[in-house]
């Protein structure tokens, strides 16, 4: 199932570029694999929150998202 950034960003669908920006830095920074070895659960999660930031800090990826255009895995939704 393609997750939703905001939710895994943790920020609402009317935050700021700075908004989205700053939750994703928290959040990359807190689950990053140099900080967590030996703990899998937290670079799934790191990936995760990455993957969140591709869609969300990109202006165009996000209108696209935001209209329904691409799932939040980045894929074409459609027929």
């Amino acid at each position: 199932m393609p997750l939703d950034p905001y939710t895994v960003l943790g920020v609402s669908r009317s935050a700021t570029e700075a908004e989205i920006k700053k939750a994703y830095r928290t959040k990359a920074k807190a689950l990053h694999p140099d900080q967590h070895k030996d703990d899998p659960k937290k670079a799934e999660e790191f990936k995760r929150v990455s993957a969140a930031y591709d869609i969300l800090g990109d202006a165009e990826k996000k209108a696209k998202f935001d209209r329904g255009e691409i799932d939040g895995d980045g894929n074409p939704t459609g027929f």
